[in-house]
């Protein structure tokens, strides 16, 4: 059987080393890694893609703690 190229949330947590509960807030708050959700409606699955962890990652790497700028 072939791996899925989707990650459910928990794997994608896993991944980023974070608690389910955190990248479900962030999924609210929209500061978090782009999703999909397979279905309609809002009790719709919520998939990632690893391409889309990865950029939400490099879009987060800093050489020094003066590049880091906190958004409000």
């Amino acid at each position: 059987m072939t791996p899925s190229p989707y990650l459910n949330s928990q794997e994608a947590a896993d991944i980023l080393r974070i608690s389910i509960r955190t990248l479900e807030r962030m999924r609210v708050e929209g500061s978090g890694p782009r999703y999909l959700k397979a279905g309609q409606g809002t009790r719709a699955r919520v998939l990632y893609r690893q391409a889309d962890l990865d950029d939400w990652l490099k879009a987060r790497t800093y050489r020094s703690t003066s590049e880091y700028i906190p958004t409000p």
